[in-house]
C-alpha cells in the first residue's frame, strides 16, 4: 500500500482515507467502513469463456450485474469471475481487495476496465489501496489523472 500511496501523491493525487477491519462484502463495508464522501462501488474482476481476456468492471455497490448482459455491453464471451490465482498474477492482490488502483499493478495492461456511468458520473468514488484493510475516496478527476499515468483505457458502460 505505501508504494501506491508514494505513486498517488507523486501523481498529485490526495485523497481521503480511513482504516478498517478487514472488508469482503458490501454489507461487512456498511457495517465497518467510516463513512467516506464518494459513492461506494464493487469491483468485479473477470475472465471471459477461454481465458485470454481479463476484465475489472467498477459498479455502484448495491447495483445489480447480469454477467449475460454483461457480455454484451463489454464483447467478452461468456464472462466469469477470475480464480484468486488469475486474480494475483494481473493484479497482484488478494480476493477483497479489488479496485481501480490495483491498476497500478498491470503494467502489460493486461486487464480490461470498464466503469459504469453512474460511478464515473460521481464526485468521487471509493477504492481499497490494495488491501481491504483501508478505503479511499478518490476524486473522479485524480482518478481519470491515475487511468493516464498508468496508460489504462477506460471504458464508460452502462449496467
Amino acid at each position: 500500500m505505501a508504494d501506491l500511496l508514494a505513486f498517488l501523491d507523486g501523481l498529485g493525487i490526495h485523497c481521503e482515507r480511513v482504516d478498517h477491519p478487514p472488508v469482503f462484502t458490501i454489507d461487512e463495508v456498511e457495517r465497518l467502513v467510516p463513512p467516506l464522501a464518494g459513492a461506494p462501488t464493487k469491483n468485479l474482476f473477470l475472465r471471459d469463456k477461454k481465458g485470454g481476456r481479463q476484465a475489472l468492471v467498477v459498479v455502484a455497490a448495491h447495483k445489480p450485474v447480469d454477467l449475460r448482459a454483461l457480455a454484451a455491453t463489454t464483447g467478452f464471451e461468456r464472462p466469469s469471475f477470475g480464480s484468486p490465482d488469475r486474480l494475483k498474477r494481473c493484479l497482484g492482490i488478494e480476493p477483497g481487495c479489488v479496485s481501480l488502483l490495483a491498476l497500478v499493478n498491470d503494467p502489460e495492461h493486461a486487464v480490461e476496465l470498464f466503469v459504469d456511468r453512474d460511478v464515473w458520473a460521481a464526485e468521487a468514488f471509493h477504492c481499497h489501496p490494495l488491501v481491504n484493510t483501508a478505503t479511499l475516496s478518490v476524486p473522479h478527476e485524480s482518478a481519470a489523472r491515475f487511468l493516464s499515468a498508468t496508460g489504462h483505457a477506460l471504458h464508460l458502460v452502462t449496467i
